[in-house]
C-alpha cells in the first residue's frame, strides 16, 4: 500500500479544486524535512489551491514570526515521537498557539494519532489520504478555526475561568459594598517547569485542570476557578474567613499531594504551592500578590498555605531589618538569664513568701521536685522493661518487594568530604527490586565532587542527582525529592549515613504488614574518633536500642527520628517536612500520626552515621534538636490532647514525650533556690540535716536510673558495640557527673532561644573517619 498522498485530480465541484478566479485558497506553512516527502506535500498543497512556504522543525517559530501562515500542515518526520516534538515546538511558539494544525502521518494506529492530538493536533490523516480530503479538512480548519479554550470566557468543560474573565470576576467582587468577606487563592506546582520540558507549554492548562478537579470535588467555599497564563489556578473563595480558608486550602493541598494524576498519559505526583491573601486586603494587584506567595511557598515545598505579606513583592524594596542589638546581647546573657530564670527569681520568691506572708513554700516545692526527679526516673526505667519486649520485625514480607527509593538530603559543602563514600555504600544495597538512590542536595556555588557524583551517575543509573536550587533545609530538599521519586516506599537519610545491606528489605517486612513508617537503629561508627564520640555513640544506643523501642511499646506509638526511617511514598507526600521547623523530623511525625499512621521502631533495622567529635558541635547540634522539640510541644501537645485520633495511652506518651521533657529541666534547677532559701533560713549550709531518709533514697533512686539504661544500652547494642564495655562504663561516670547537666543546660539555653526568636540552623561538620566495627 502506498503511504504518499495520491496525485488524483479532484472533480470541478469540491473545495479542493484552484478557484477559476486566481485567488487562493489561504496561506499554509509546510513543516517537513526537505525531500521527496516534503516535495509531494507541496505539490498536492499547491494543486488544491494554497500557497505554500516552508519551515525544517526546530525553525518553526522564526518562520511562523516572519511570515504568519492561515494554517499548518506537518509531516510526522522520523516516526510519532519525532511527530509530538514537531506539534509541541508549534504550539510553544506564540503565533502558532491557535493557528490550525494538521498532521500527515505515515502511522497509521490510532495510539499514534491520539498521541498527536493530545498534544496539541487539530486534525491527523494518514499520508494515503485523497488530496481533496487534505484540502477539505484545511478549509473546515480555516473557515472555522478552533478557538483554544483558554480564549473562551469559560471552559464548558471543566468550568475554568481564563485569566482576563477571572480578574474580571475578581474586580467585580471587590466592587461590592460593603466588608470585603473572602479570600484570592493563587495555586502552582512545583514540578510545571519539568513537565513543560517533557511534554510542552499546553501541559500547563491540563495541570490547572487536575488541580480544579480536586477543588470543585472538596468544594469548601471555592466558588470560582480560573487559570493564568503560566499555568496557575485561580481560586475566589468569598463570603469566607481567614481561618476557615486556611484549613481549606491546606486540605485541598494534602489532597493534590497524595494523589497520583494522569498528566500527558503519564502518572505524576504533584507538589502544590498555595499563595493567598484575604480579599479585605486586595488591592492594587492582587492575583499578582498571591503569586509572590506561592513563589514563597515553592521555597519550602512543605504544603502549607502561605499568606501573602508586603516583604514578599518581587519589585518591592529589600526587607529592611532594623539593627538588632537587643537580641544579640540577651543570647550572649542566655546562661546567666537562664540562672535568674531558674534560680534567682525562685529564691526571690521563697524568700519574699516567707519573709512577709510566713509562708514556708519552699518546703512544698521541694517535695514537688523530689517527686518530679523520682517520676522521670521511674518513666526511664519503665522504658528500659519495655524495650525487652518491644514487638520483632515480621519473619517474611506480606507482599513482594515493590520499586523502593533511598532520599539522601545533603548541604554539599557540608558533606563534600564523605558524600561520594556515603553513595557507594547506598549503591551496595541488597534489595531484590529496582531501588533509585535520591541525592537532593543544596549548596551554593559548584563544588569539585559534583563532577564526580556526576560521573557515578554515568555509571549507575539508579543515582539521580537533584540539586534544589533555592533550599536552605533538609526538609526542603527531601521535599523536592519527594514527588520525584518512583519507589513505594522512601528510606530517608542524612548523608552521613551507610545503611545495611539488608535495610531496605528488612524495611517492607515491617511496611507490607500494616505499618506506614518504620524508624532505624541509628549507629555510630566514628566512636574511635573522639571522647565525645564514644559518647554520643553510647548514648545513641540508649536512645534507638532502648528508649524507642520501649516508648513504642509503653505508649503505643513510634516516632520518627530524622534519619533510617522509611515512609510509604503516599503519607510522606501528603505529609512533607516543613522547613520552619528545627526538628522537621519530629513535627511530621505528630502530623502523620495524628492522620492514623502506624509508626514502629526496629534496633535490628541497621545505619551508621558520623557523630560530632567536639563539644562545641555536639552543644549546637543539641541545641538545635532542643529547640525543635519544644516547638513541636508548642505546636502539637495541645491539638493531640485534643484530637480523637488518640487513645488516652497516646495521649499519655505526647504528655511524657512532648510536655514532661520540656518541664524537667527547670524542675531539676529548682532544687538549687531550694537549698539557698533552706540555707539562709538555717544560718548556714553546714546547718541544712543532709541524711534525710527521703532524700537519700529518693537521690540514690534518680542517679539508678541512669546507669540502669546504660546496662540496657550496653546489653542491647550491637554486638561491635557491645564488645567496647569501657565505652559504657565511661558514659555512666561522664552522664552522672556531666552530660546530663549538659543536655539539661542546652535544653534551657534553647527555651529562650526559642523565647528571642533565634532559629538559625547551625550545620553539624562532617569529617571523613574511620567506622567501628564491620559494614
Amino acid at each position: 500500500m502506498t503511504t504518499e498522498l495520491r496525485r488524483a485530480p479532484a472533480p470541478r465541484n469540491t473545495p479542493a479544486c484552484p478557484p477559476t478566479d486566481g485567488s487562493l485558497q489561504g496561506r499554509v506553512l509546510a513543516v517537513g524535512i526537505p525531500g521527496p516527502r516534503r516535495e509531494r506535500l507541496t505539490r498536492t498543497l499547491e494543486s488544491t489551491g494554497y500557497a505554500v512556504t516552508h519551515a525544517v522543525p526546530g525553525e518553526v517559530g522564526r518562520s511562523v514570526k516572519q511570515a504568519p501562515p492561515d494554517a499548518i500542515v506537518a509531516l510526522d518526520g522520523h516516526g510519532v515521537e519525532h511527530a509530538v516534538e514537531v506539534v509541541r515546538e508549534i504550539r510553544d511558539a506564540p503565533q502558532g498557539h491557535a493557528l490550525p494544525l494538521v498532521m500527515v502521518t505515515a502511522d497509521r494506529e490510532s495510539a499514534g494519532v491520539a498521541r498527536l492530538l493530545h498534544s496539541g493536533a487539530d486534525d491527523c490523516l494518514p499520508e494515503a489520504a485523497d488530496p481533496v480530503e487534505l484540502s477539505a479538512r484545511i478549509a473546515a480548519k480555516l473557515h472555522r478555526v478552533p478557538v483554544p479554550v483558554e480564549r473562551l470566557a469559560l471552559d464548558p468543560r471543566t468550568g475554568l475561568h481564563s485569566g482576563p474573565h477571572f480578574r474580571a470576576e475578581l474586580d467585580r467582587e471587590l466592587r461590592r459594598p460593603g466588608r470585603r468577606d473572602g479570600v484570592l487563592a493563587v495555586v502552582g506546582v512545583a514540578e510545571a517547569d519539568t513537565l513543560q520540558e517533557r511534554f510542552g507549554v499546553r501541559v500547563r492548562r491540563e495541570v490547572a485542570e487536575r488541580l480544579a478537579g480536586v477543588a470543585e470535588r472538596l468544594g469548601n467555599g471555592c466558588d470560582r476557578l480560573g487559570w493564568d497564563e503560566d499555568g496557575r489556578l485561580l481560586v475566589l473563595m468569598p463570603g469566607v474567613d481567614e481561618e476557615a480558608a486556611r484549613r481549606a486550602l491546606s486540605e485541598f493541598a494534602t489532597t493534590v499531594a497524595g494523589t497520583r494524576f494522569v498528566v500527558a498519559d503519564e502518572n505524576v505526583r504533584l507538589t502544590p504551592a498555595v499563595g493567598w491573601l484575604p480579599l479585605s486586603d486586595a488591592d492594587g494587584h492582587p492575583v499578582e500578590r498571591a503569586g509572590d506567595a506561592v513563589a514563597e511557598a515553592l521555597r519550602h515545598r512543605d504544603l502549607r498555605p502561605v499568606r501573602y505579606e508586603p516583604w514578599m513583592r518581587a519589585a518591592a524594596a529589600p526587607r529592611r531589618r532594623a539593627k538588632k542589638v537587643v537580641r544579640p546581647l540577651l543570647l550572649a546573657l542566655s546562661p546567666l538569664l537562664a540562672l535568674l530564670i531558674g534560680v534567682g527569681v525562685p529564691f526571690a520568691l521563697y524568700e519574699q513568701a516567707y519573709a512577709v506572708l510566713g509562708w514556708d513554700i519552699a518546703s512544698a516545692a521541694y517535695w514537688v521536685v523530689v517527686a518530679g526527679l523520682v517520676l522521670s526516673a521511674a518513666l526511664i526505667l519503665l522504658e528500659c522493661l519495655f524495650s525487652l519486649d518491644a514487638p520483632a520485625r515480621p519473619a517474611a514480607p506480606a507482599q513482594p518487594y515493590p520499586p523502593a527509593s533511598a532520599v539522601i538530603a545533603a548541604y554539599l559543602p557540608n558533606e563534600a568530604a564523605t558524600i561520594v563514600d556515603t553513595v557507594e555504600s547506598f549503591l551496595r544495597l541488597d534489595y531484590p527490586n529496582d531501588l533509585e538512590i535520591v541525592l537532593a542536595y543544596n549548596t551554593p556555588h559548584a563544588l569539585p565532587v559534583e563532577d564526580t557524583l556526576r560521573d557515578i551517575a554515568r555509571r549507575d543509573p539508579r543515582l539521580v542527582l537533584l540539586p534544589v536550587a533555592g533550599s536552605t533545609s533538609k526538609a526542603q530538599n527531601v521535599n523536592a525529592a519527594v514527588s520525584r521519586v518512583r519507589g513505594e516506599f522512601v528510606g530517608i537519610f542524612d548523608a552521613d549515613h551507610h545503611p545495611a545491606p539488608d535495610a531496605f528489605r528488612h524495611a517492607w517486612d515491617w511496611l507490607s504488614n500494616g505499618y506506614d513508617v518504620v524508624q532505624g537503629h541509628c549507629v555510630i561508627r566514628n566512636g574511635d574518633s573522639s571522647w565525645v564520640a564514644r559518647q554520643v555513640a553510647a548514648e545513641f544506643e540508649a536512645i534507638y536500642a532502648v528508649s524507642h523501642p520501649g516508648r513504642t511499646r509503653l505508649y503505643g506509638f513510634g516516632i520518627f527520628g530524622g534519619s533510617n526511617g522509611f515512609w510509604r511514598t503516599d503519607l510522606l507526600a501528603r505529609t512533607r517536612m516543613h522547613g520552619s521547623m528545627l526538628t522537621e523530623d519530629i513535627d511530621s511525625t505528630l502530623r502523620a500520626l495524628r492522620e492514623g499512621a502506624r509508626i514502629a521502631s526496629d534496633r535490628t533495622l541497621i545505619s551508621r552515621e558520623l557523630a560530632p567529635t567536639r563539644l562545641k558541635p555536639l552543644w549546637n547540634q543539641r541545641s538545635r534538636w532542643a529547640q525543635g522539640w519544644l516547638q513541636v510541644s508548642l505546636r502539637h501537645l495541645g491539638q493531640a490532647l485534643r484530637s480523637p485520633a488518640f487513645t488516652h495511652r497516646q495521649k499519655t506518651g505526647l504528655v511524657v514525650l512532648l510536655g514532661w521533657r520540656e518541664v524537667q529541666p527547670w524542675l531539676s534547677l529548682q532544687i538549687l533556690p531550694i537549698l539557698l532559701h533552706s540555707a539562709s533560713r538555717a544560718g548556714g549550709a553546714d546547718r541544712i540535716d543532709w541524711a534525710t531518709p527521703a532524700c537519700l533514697l529518693a537521690f540514690a533512686f534518680t542517679l539508678s536510673a541512669g546507669l540502669v539504661q546504660t546496662a540496657f544500652a550496653g546489653r542491647l547494642a550491637l554486638p561491635e558495640l557491645r564488645a567496647r564495655r569501657g565505652w559504657f562504663w565511661c558514659h555512666a561516670l561522664v552522664s552522672t557527673f556531666f552530660y546530663t547537666h549538659f543536655k539539661n543546660i542546652v535544653a534551657r539555653q534553647s527555651h529562650l532561644k526559642e523565647l528571642l526568636g533565634d532559629r538559625r540552623w547551625r550545620v553539624t561538620p562532617r569529617t571523613a573517619t574511620k567506622a567501628v566495627g564491620q559494614e
